[in-house]
């Protein structure tokens, strides 16, 4: 059991009603509710009321609401106000967990990931628990904090943000003993004044810090003199994590293969060898943050850095695919990068590296197959989004991709950079290019697939890796 009736109620001040004992966890969502699980009916872009009656059918033990009359026969918890009463649940959460330690992540690139492999390395030594998905916004964090077991020993939470002041209510209730800014970046532009801003926004992160607690700052990133100022302010010890010779978890020598890569590191004055399944520099600096974390907390440095050869980057952050054009014969496969959850100029300037490493094989001809990336628009980027746009064009990254297909009305400025050998098509959306990239591919090319979640980009990953998608093979 996650709660106690009784628990509950003295955790979100609500007035109980039907007959009901605990709660063994919380959902806000009827397409994956759990039998036993509390139902958050949150008012957010559809109001949740609405499906109370459904998660009750499912299996629901009860109900979080502020509108009693959507369960009359039903167990409710009633409050004025959901959200707020989540929230009071997290901040019970984080109370009763005496063991934990807790680590926080933030930055423009990389938060999901480092979480992840956070998760996958902390679980083989103690119990872990970490944010879902990218629940990472003024409801997920919360969520996160409300599912989380009291006997936690590791929590790794991710915060997320598209203005100033929303992090600094989520760290908060965080209460973070380490936090952790991947790299700043223009992402989310459009909603600042500046790149200053966004640093000003990610630094809000320390202001949960614990007494004592400990800033782990990307070195590299031309903002760490403004986040590290910020976090002294406030009472952190600051580490930085990168490539900078007074990086105190510093990579010292990096190997990169088509697939993998081999990572030499001093994580404060402690010598490091392991390897990735991920290649990309991008992967290799993520990785000195999870493990600068781990030693922060305590936990096993050698063991972490051996269970990071485990960890494979998820479904739109790298995951790699190798798809069969022809279902019945093994050599006719071409290599599929999913990175289409997310995007701005860094992390598009990633994913060409990443496709600049992959080996290609030989289709049908004895020719070797192309490198292709397929971008998709990078939003939110305000008035610079075209221009922004057109410098990936002249990254040096560029060099080694074959073709460029591109699709939307920045990306337009893209493609119409590129030399004229390396374009392949334009379209208005992802729905009108995915065809067309379909129909492009042959047997032996790589393709990387990047743009931001606005931009539906999976569109096209789910056309082009569609079982008995007819291609021609050369």
């Amino acid at each position: 059991m996650l709660w106690t009736r009784d628990a509950l109620l003295a955790a979100t001040k609500a007035k109980a009603n039907g007959d009901w004992d605990g709660i063994s966890g919380v959902s806000i969502d009827t397409r994956t509710i759990r039998e036993g699980d509390l139902f958050v009916a949150l008012k957010d872009q559809r109001d949740g009321h609405d499906f109370v009656g459904a998660a009750l059918e499912k299996g629901a033990a009860a109900a979080l609401v502020s509108k009693p009359e959507t369960c009359p026969d039903g167990a409710a918890l009633v409050v004025d106000d959901t959200l707020g009463a989540l929230e009071m649940l997290g901040v019970a959460a984080r109370s009763r967990a005496s063991k934990l330690s807790a680590i926080a992540v933030t930055g423009s690139v990389g938060k999901t990931s480092v979480k992840e492999a956070l998760l996958h390395v902390l679980s083989a030594q103690g119990n872990t628990h970490a944010s879902e998905k990218s629940y990472n916004n003024h409801w997920g964090v919360p969520l996160t904090l409300a599912r989380m077991p009291a006997d936690t020993e590791y929590g790794v939470f991710e915060i997320g943000m598209n203005h100033l002041g929303e992090i600094s209510p989520l760290t908060r209730m965080v209460r973070p003993h380490i936090a952790i800014v991947t790299t700043v970046v223009p992402a989310h532009l459009g909603n600042f004044n500046d790149e200053s801003e966004i640093a000003q926004a990610k630094s809000e992160i320390f202001e949960g810090l614990l007494p004592g607690g400990t800033a782990l700052i990307n070195r590299d990133n031309p903002w760490f003199d403004t986040l590290s100022r910020r976090a002294t302010e406030l009472g952190a010890k600051v580490i930085g994590f990168g490539e900078h010779a007074e990086a105190e978890i510093r990579l010292t020598h990096l190997t990169q293969q088509a697939t993998s890569a081999s990572v030499e590191a001093s994580i404060m004055g402690e010598s490091v060898l392991y390897k990735l399944n991920a290649p990309g520099k991008h992967h290799a600096l993520n990785s000195l943050a999870v493990l600068g974390a781990v030693s922060l907390v305590g936990g096993d440095l050698a063991r972490a850095a051996l269970s990071l050869q485990g960890w494979y980057p998820g479904e739109g952050r790298g995951s790699r695919e190798n798809i069969l054009i022809d279902p019945v014969d093994p050599d006719s496969s071409f290599l599929l990068i999913d990175e289409s959850y997310n995007a701005n100029p860094a992390s598009v300037r990633a994913a060409l590296e990443t496709i600049g490493l992959a080996e290609p094989g030989l289709n049908p001809t004895g020719r070797r197959g192309r490198r292709i990336a397929v971008i998709g628009d990078m939003l939110e980027l305000g008035p610079r989004a075209d221009e922004l746009h057109a410098e990936i064009a002249k990254a040096p990254e560029i060099a080694s991709v074959d073709l460029v297909y591109a699709c939307g009305p920045h990306s337009r400025a893209l493609y119409d950079s590129l030399p004229p050998e390396k374009r392949g098509e334009w379209a208005e959306d992802s729905a009108t290019l995915a065809p067309i990239v379909n129909e492009a591919i042959r047997i032996g090319d790589a393709l990387v697939v990047k743009g931001s979640l606005g931009s539906r980009m999976a569109k096209i990953v789910d056309v082009i890796s569609a079982p008995g998608a007819r291609r021609k093979r050369a």
